[in-house]
């Protein structure tokens, strides 16, 4: 199981945009300070405020906004699923900051969530069909 932990300015923002996406809240592993999104059975996101999240740390939290220090990948199986949860993610507060990448088998887009924490959203065709 993979669980990546965000730090997050406003939870209920961060919430929203999540499920905005379609995915689930785990509610027995969410508080008032840490909301569980189960994006599968083997990935969840643990948003956590920014306070809680720097006692996990003793380095300072880095904003998103201001340097990337990671990007998030999902893939889907299609382009319009691609499509659908960029549509969800700017409909629920984030942002799309560059434009549609293709090329090769691949359609990727772009999105930010509230915070700025940067998701690709990738499908990849090697079929040779596009």
């Amino acid at each position: 199981m993979i669980i990546v932990s965000l730090p997050v300015r406003h939870l209920g923002a961060a919430r929203a945009f999540y499920a905005g996406l379609g995915f689930a809240v785990n509610e027995a592993c969410s508080d008032d300070d840490v909301v569980c999104v189960v994006v599968s059975d083997a990935i969840c996101v643990m948003l956590l405020e920014r306070a809680r999240f720097a006692r996990l740390t003793s380095l300072p939290v880095a904003d998103a906004r201001a340097s990337t220090q990671v990007l998030h990948c999902l893939t889907a199986r299609s382009r319009d699923e691609v499509d659908a949860l960029v549509r969800g993610a700017v409909a629920s507060g984030g942002a799309e900051p560059r434009a549609v990448q293709q090329g090769g088998g691949v359609y990727a887009r772009t999105v930010t969530d509230p915070d700025g924490h940067v998701w690709e959203i990738l499908h990849t065709d090697l079929s040779g069909a596009g």
